[in-house]
C-alpha cells in the first residue's frame, strides 16, 4: 500500500524543505496511501468475486479489522519516517514498538482473564493502533504545526514527479526481494525438510534476531543524516558517521550475541521439549556470525538507497534472493546437515551480499564501515565468554541463565570504557534524557 512512499519522504525531504513544500509532500504522500489503498481493496473484494473460495476462509471472516489495519499503519509508517526527518526518535518509536506490544497484552488478558468475546478484544487490539496514528499527528502538530496543501505544482517542475515515482517503485521492488530472501528458508525447511524442524528453525531465528533490535532505532535518526550527506556531497563526514554507527550496532549486537550464547543451554530448560533445540546449538553460532557481519556493515543497504544509485539496491536485494534459494537448494539436497546446512546456507548469501555492498560504497563514495575496535570488542567478548564458561554453574538453571550473561555485561562494560565507544557520562545525563522527550 505505501508504495516506497514513506522512504521517498526521507530520500526528497532536504529537497522539498528548500522550497518549503516538505509537508505538501506529506500530505500528497498521505493521499497517495489511500488511493493506493482504494485500489488494493477494489481488487481484493474482486478477488472475492471471481474466485469464491476466499469467502471461507478466516482472512475474509477478519477482512474488516485487517482492511482498517493496513490503512492505519500505512498512514503511521509514513509519519513515523517524515518525523524521523526532525531528528526526533524517542516518542516515534513508543508509538511503533511499544503500544503493538501493549496492544497484545491488553487484547489477550481481556480475552483469557476478564472474558471478553473475542471480537471486542480484536477492537481493542486495533484501537491502541489509532491511538498511536492520532499520536503521530499530534506530535507532528507540536513539532511543526499543520501546513496542509495539495498542491501539486513543484511535482511537476524538471520531472520531479518521475523522480519521485521512479524511487518508490524501486524502493518497493527492493523491499519485495528483502522479504523473499528472509523468508525462503522457512518455505524451504517445511517444503523439504519437516515442519518440526522448521519450528525449531524458527525459534533460533527469533532469539538470534534480539541482537538487530538496535538497527531499528538508530536508523531512525540515521536516515535523514546520510541523505543530507549524500545530498551536500560531503561523503568524509559520510565517512565517518559511517563508521561510527556502525561501531555502535556491532557492539550492541556483540554483547547482546555472547549473551544469547552463555545463557542458551539454561534458557533450554523453560522451553516446552527445550532438549530438542540442543543438538542445534551451532545455528545460533552460524546465523549470529553473519548477523553480526551485517551490523558491522552498517546502513551499507540505506547509503545506497539514499543515493542516485538506488537502482542497484534492487539488483543486490535480487541477488540475496536468488543466492539464499540455490544455497539453500544445495545444502538441502546435496548435505546431510539438514537446518543446521540451512543456517549455512543462509549465512553465506547473507556474507556476500554485505560484502557487495561494501565494495560498491567504498567505490562509489569512498565510505568504509569497519575499524579496529571491531577487532578488540571481539576480544574482550571472547573473553566474558570463556570467563562465564570457567566459572562454576550454580544449582539452579534460573540462576545460571542471569548469572553467566551478567559476566559478559560486566566485561562488556569495561570494554566499552576501555574502547570508549559510548558516552555513558552523556546518556546517563539528566538534561540528555529529557531533552530525548522534549516536544
Amino acid at each position: 500500500v505505501l508504495l516506497g512512499l514513506s522512504y521517498a519522504n526521507i530520500k526528497f525531504f532536504y529537497k522539498n524543505k528548500a522550497t518549503n513544500n516538505q509537508q505538501n509532500f506529506l500530505w500528497l504522500s498521505l493521499l497517495g496511501v489511500f488511493v493506493n489503498l482504494t485500489v488494493f481493496l477494489l481488487l481484493f473484494f474482486l478477488m472475492a468475486q471471481l474466485f469464491p473460495s476466499i469467502k471461507e476462509s478466516n482472512l475474509w471472516k477478519m477482512k474488516w479489522l485487517i482492511l482498517l489495519l493496513v490503512w492505519v499503519l500505512s498512514f503511521s509508517q509514513l509519519l513515523n519516517k517524515y518525523i524521523s526527518n526532525l531528528k526526533r526518535i524517542v516518542v516515534p518509536n513508543i508509538f511503533e514498538n511499544l503500544f503493538p506490544k501493549l496492544a497484545n497484552l491488553s487484547a489477550f488478558c481481556l480475552l483469557f482473564y476478564m472474558g471478553v468475546s473475542e471480537k471486542l478484544a480484536y477492537w481493542v487490539f486495533f484501537l491502541f493502533f489509532v491511538v498511536a496514528l492520532l499520536g503521530y499527528f499530534y506530535y507532528l502538530y507540536n513539532l511543526e504545526g499543520f501546513n496542509v496543501s495539495l498542491s501539486t505544482g513543484f511535482l511537476q517542475k524538471n520531472n520531479f514527479l518521475k523522480e519521485v515515482v521512479t524511487y518508490s517503485l524501486f524502493i518497493f521492488m527492493g523491499n519485495i526481494g528483502n522479504f523473499i530472501a528472509t523468508r525462503i528458508d522457512n518455505y524451504m525447511i517445511g517444503e523439504y525438510i519437516g515442519f518440526k524442524e522448521n519450528g525449531i528453525y524458527s525459534t533460533f531465528l527469533s532469539i538470534i534476531g534480539l541482537i538487530t533490535i538496535p538497527q531499528m532505532g538508530l536508523y531512525s535518526i540515521s536516515a535523514p543524516i546520510i541523505n543530507k550527506a549524500l545530498e551536500e556531497n560531503k561523503y568524509a563526514d559520510l565517512n565517518t558517521f559511517h563508521k561510527k554507527t556502525a561501531l555502535n550496532l556491532f557492539f550492541v549486537g556483540l554483547t547482546l550475541f555472547t549473551c544469547i550464547l552463555v545463557g542458551f543451554p539454561y534458557l533450554t530448560t523453560f522451553i516446552k521439549n527445550g532438549e530438542q533445540f540442543l543438538p542445534y546449538q551451532n545455528i545460533l553460532t552460524i546465523l549470529g556470525f553473519s548477523l553480526l557481519f551485517d551490523l558491522a556493515t552498517g546502513f551499507n543497504g540505506y547509503i545506497i538507497s539514499m543515493s542516485k544509485y538506488f537502482k542497484f539496491n534492487m539488483v543486490v536485494m535480487l541477488f540475496l534472493a536468488i543466492s539464499t534459494i540455490l544455497f539453500n537448494y544445495y545444502f538441502i539436497n546435496y548435505t546431510e546437515l539438514g537446518i543446521i546446512g540451512v543456517a549455512i546456507a543462509t549465512s553465506i548469501a547473507l556474507t556476500l551480499f554485505n560484502l557487495i555492498k561494501i565494495i560498491f560504497n567504498y567505490i562509489k563514495f569512498g565510505v568504509f564501515p569497519l575499524s579496529i575496535k571491531m577487532f578488540f570488542a571481539c576480544t574482550f567478548a571472547l573473553i566474558g565468554y570463556f570467563a562465564s564458561g570457567l566459572l562454576v554453574n550454580l544449582s539452579s538453571p534460573f540462576l545460571n541463565l542471569i548469572f553467566k550473561p551478567l559476566i559478559v555485561l560486566l566485561v562488556m562494560f569495561v570494554a566499552n570504557y576501555v574502547l570508549t565507544i559510548f558516552p555513558l557520562q552523556n546518556i546517563l545525563n539528566k538534561t540528555f534524557i529529557k531533552n530525548l522527550f522534549t516536544f
